[in-house]
């Protein structure tokens, strides 16, 4: 990749010129031609219809226009690598990074945006242009089977994350969506869930991270929602896509569908630009019955030429047009290497209890369950990537994917037990599948260490009924753990679980779904040849019920329940903008684990907060010393605790920071003003009250040393 940074230096200057591109291409073009680019087929057989000639086999495909050089958009699934749907291109495998839980588990921007590199780079060097990545919709449902897809439950984590993956996408010359617009939190129900919220609580939380990653990220598409938020499709929401993103937020690009959700030509008027997978609707509505509208109505006619407008500004402001997607050499081993030090960095170490990890070099180890002598678990759904060594441990499991075939629980071939082996040649490994609790136990019983690897399957178009480990993995921990208190538990979830086993153990790590070479990124923490310094993006509840709905809402709702008004239940977001650890702070919950936990094989001090205020917004300075006798990576974090003396929890701002043993780093947060405003619907702005600010520094959510006050004496309003 780094052999492209002088033209990708060069593509930030495409910008500048697309509105006027775009604007001299859409005179040029015909009825026929402008229409043809608004919608588009999957990219790979359907219903019983062959996908076009042209498609190279992937989610979406829409006809260029040669004459004039515009491309056919070959969309390709996204968040954690180049997929291949139904392997419908034999033998193309592509590097599967871990998954998007466990990169916003590293903090770090950085990495965020050399993911997006990776994501870009295969993507155009197989000839796709247009990544249907940036999942940055918010946790607010523990539960969603496809919370391993996104960045957590708080808006500045997720948006500035989601946004330098987006940027790094794009760095490559190729468009990058973002996902899903909006208020689309579980599964369960997706296609008929109608959310009720404020619009203050929506645009405090949710859109916030949105308007961050955007602006972050500048994306060339937004992709829909299928739920619907205070009555209306996200589809045809005049207010989320013409009110909020293309007035409010003044957003350039263009709307694309989610598969399989326009119901009728009207949503072009609502904002929605380019009718995606158009053979999953019930009809192609931006075909003939847009140009019914265009040919009879100048209004209709202006409208199609601003979506055809905004498509093609698109793709001239990432360079695609002067920098086409070709089929190239793709560095794998380079890519590998940062799907390794991401896991490596997103694993959370949990629980270390009198010094239990790192391992050292025992004797015997009981390596038990998970299949971690074949590989790691990987989520299931539209983002599956079949990694590039191999399609690795494939199991049916009962029920239909997104995409309408059986579902597959699948282990990407890169096995701790493999990777523990190889690095303690002198320690006996024993094996056991943790089948059978009791026999588990009796290995355990007689080796230095066990370590039970737990895993929890997730996937898109379902949630998870609780949060509890399937099929008996709880019962298996405790038994081992009674058999051996040097007992490890490697979690492989795609979000939270309960631990009622947690005191009877000596360590847990959350591995989330780690990738292609995540089987050496666990050995790596276990062993201690790398520090941990992951930091979980998402809250811990010691019980359901902690949450704001302690059942999920809709049980008994298919993923796959039609649309229809019949179906529409509502979803009430009483919670409003306090989500994860803003509502457990509201009600003084104490979690499992809080927001921002994370422990290291070293420590870390703060001392000195400062608060300043310019009449603008706030900045913070502390200092963080590494006061341990190892080298490590802190993360330490700002947050809002109370204004006026109300609980107000937010993060506020966060660093990185890589300390030698003893060694000290001062930390400036310059916090964004909308973190410590509220929004105000009267205004159709922000608000800055005057009044007393307190904030705080800190480990986590929860763990947070250092206090202060700021007073502002002087309010302010700002859009």
């Amino acid at each position: 990749m780094e052999a492209n940074l002088d033209e990708i230096t060069a593509a930030n200057g495409f910008a500048a010129t697309a509105d006027a591109r775009a604007a001299d291409l859409v005179r040029q073009m015909s009825l026929d031609e402008k229409l043809a680019i608004v919608h588009g087929p999957m990219g790979r057989m359907r219903k019983g219809i062959p996908a076009p000639v042209e498609a190279l086999g992937s989610a979406g495909y829409v006809p260029g226009v040669p004459r004039l050089g515009i491309p056919a958009l070959q969309e390709t699934d996204a968040s954690v690598g180049v997929t291949n749907p139904d392997e419908c291109r034999p033998g193309d495998g592509a590097t599967a990074l871990p998954s998007t839980i466990s990169l916003a588990s590293t903090w770090d921007r950085k990495l965020a945006r050399d993911c997006g590199r990776v994501l870009g780079n295969e993507s155009r060097m197989k000839g796709f242009n247009v990544m249907l990545a940036g999942g940055v919709n918010l946790a607010r449902e523990p539960r969603n089977g496809r919370n391993f897809e996104y960045f957590g439950e708080d808006p500045l984590l997720s948006g500035i994350l989601a946004g330098e993956s987006i940027r790094g996408i794009q760095e490559e010359n190729i468009i990058s969506t973002v996902k899903h617009f909006a208020l689309n939190n579980q599964e369960t129900g997706r296609f008929s869930a109608d959310v009720r919220i404020s619009e203050a609580s929506a645009r405090e939380s949710d859109l916030l991270a949105f308007e961050l990653a955007i602006e972050v990220g500048q994306p060339g598409s937004v992709m829909c929602a299928y739920n619907l938020v205070n009555g209306s499709f996200c589809s045809e929401s005049d207010w989320l896509l013409n009110t909020v993103l293309k007035s409010d937020w003044k957003y350039p690009g263009w709307v694309m569908s989610d598969w399989g959700s326009v119901r009728s030509v009207d949503a072009a008027m609502a904002g929605l630009d380019q009718q995606s997978g158009d053979q999953l609707d019930a009809e192609v509505f931006f075909d003939a019955p847009l140009r019914a509208k265009v040919e009879s109505h100048p209004v209709w006619a202006a409208r199609l030429d601003d979506m055809v407008h905004r498509i093609l500004r698109s793709l001239f402001a990432v360079g695609l047009m002067d920098r086409p997607a070709v089929p190239g050499f793709i560095d794998y081993a380079a890519h590998a290497d940062i799907s390794r030090r991401t896991a490596e960095q997103g694993i959370v170490m949990l629980r270390n209890q009198d010094g239990a990890l790192p391992l050292g070099s025992p004797g015997s180890i009981a390596v038990i369950g998970g299949m971690a002598e074949f590989g790691v678990l990987a989520g299931g759904g539209s983002s599956y990537v079949t990694a590039i060594d191999g399609p690795g441990i494939q199991i049916p499991a009962m029920g239909v994917s997104a995409v309408g075939v059986p579902r597959t629980m699948i282990y990407h071939p890169s096995s701790p037990y493999a990777a523990l082996r190889a690095a303690l040649p002198d320690t006996e490994l024993y094996l056991n599948d943790g089948a059978y609790p009791a026999a588990a136990a009796e290995i355990a019983s007689r080796s230095d260490v066990a370590i039970v690897f737990a895993t929890q399957w997730t996937t898109e178009s379902v949630d998870v009924p609780d949060l509890s480990l399937p099929n008996g993995q709880d019962e298996l921990i405790q038994a081992v753990a009674k058999a051996n208190p040097r007992t490890i538990v490697v979690l492989e979830t795609g979000g939270p679980v309960m631990m009622p086993w947690l005191q009877d153990v000596a360590g847990v790590i959350a591995a989330w779904y780690s990738g292609n070479r995540g089987g050496e990124a666990i050995a790596n923490i276990l062993l201690g040849k790398v520090n941990p310094s992951g930091r979980l993006p998402i809250t811990f509840p010691a019980s359901v019920d902690q949450l704001p709905r302690p059942q999920l809402f809709g049980l008994g709702q298919s993923a796959f329940d039609a649309a229809n008004a019949k179906d529409v239940f509502p979803l009430p977001y009483e919670e409003g903008a306090s989500v994860g650890y803003r509502w457990f702070a509201r009600n003084a919950y104490t979690p499992l684990f809080p927001f921002g936990f994370g422990l290291s094989y070293t420590a870390f001090t703060y001392s000195g907060l400062a608060l300043t205020w310019d009449g603008e917004t706030a900045t913070a300075s502390f200092t963080v010393t590494n006061s341990g006798a190892n080298a490590g990576c802190d993360v330490p974090q700002l947050y809002l605790t109370h204004v006026d003396g109300d609980v107000d929890q937010r993060l506020c701002g966060w660093d990185k920071l890589e300390l030698a043993a003893g060694e000290r780093r001062d930390c400036t947060i310059r916090i964004d003003p909308r973190l410590i405003a509220r929004f105000d619907p009267s205004l159709n702005g922000w608000r800055i009250n005057e009044g007393e600010y307190r904030f705080a520094a800190g480990k986590d959510a929860l763990d947070l040393a250092l206090g202060a006050v700021l007073t502002i004496g002087q309010g302010r309003t700002f859009s």
